[in-house]
């Protein structure tokens, strides 16, 4: 018995959602989501507030959060948790969503996702050109930044809830870790 190839959904199926429903479209495959734990909600939330006013105070560009759509190819629909998205890049802006790579993409690891953050999406956001990626892991209280290197990301530094995350995309940026994990 053979099966049948599964066809690829499309940015246009992805439109058809009801909306609401917390889902992704990775390699034309729709992914649900649940709503992300209290947790993940809180360090969202810190790293959003720091990076906004940090951002907003020296006119870089904008900072927004989960749920906006990332439209990187007809088959490829992200959310990432947090993103940042320069001036230089301001023409990827809509007022539906963003058609093409964010300057800083932030997603905060669930049982869910973590194999679609460290896998798939880590290197779809590398191909369309992301600047630096962001897995924070709210277990272990660390955020891994990752820059662009030869054939994808490579780390640039892991940080604990001990450390001032900095960030190359974004000089003299530092934010007490802390903060962003503690209540």
């Amino acid at each position: 018995m053979t099966t049948k190839p599964k066809a690829k959904l499309t940015v246009a199926d992805y439109r058809d959602t009801p909306e609401g429903v917390r889902c992704q479209l990775l390699d034309g495959e729709l992914i649900l989501a649940a709503a992300p734990a209290d947790k993940h909600q809180k360090i969202i939330l810190h790293l959003a507030t720091r990076l906004d006013q940090f951002v907003r105070s020296r006119n870089l560009g904008i900072i927004r959060f989960a749920p906006v759509d990332v439209v990187l190819s007809d088959h490829d629909v992200v959310q990432p948790d947090l993103l940042f998205v320069s001036h230089d890049r301001a023409a990827i802006r809509t007022p539906a969503n963003l058609q093409g790579a964010p300057d800083l993409a932030v997603e905060v690891l669930s049982p869910s996702t973590e194999g679609y953050d460290r896998g798939y999406k880590r290197e779809l956001y590398a191909r369309h050109g992301v600047r630096e990626y962001w897995l924070v892991d709210p277990d272990l209280e660390t955020i891994e930044v990752l820059t662009p290197g030869e054939g994808g990301f490579v780390r640039y530094a892991l940080y604990n809830r001990r450390e001032t995350l900095t960030s190359p995309l974004l000089p003299g940026l530092a934010v007490a870790l802390a903060a962003v994990f503690g209540e």
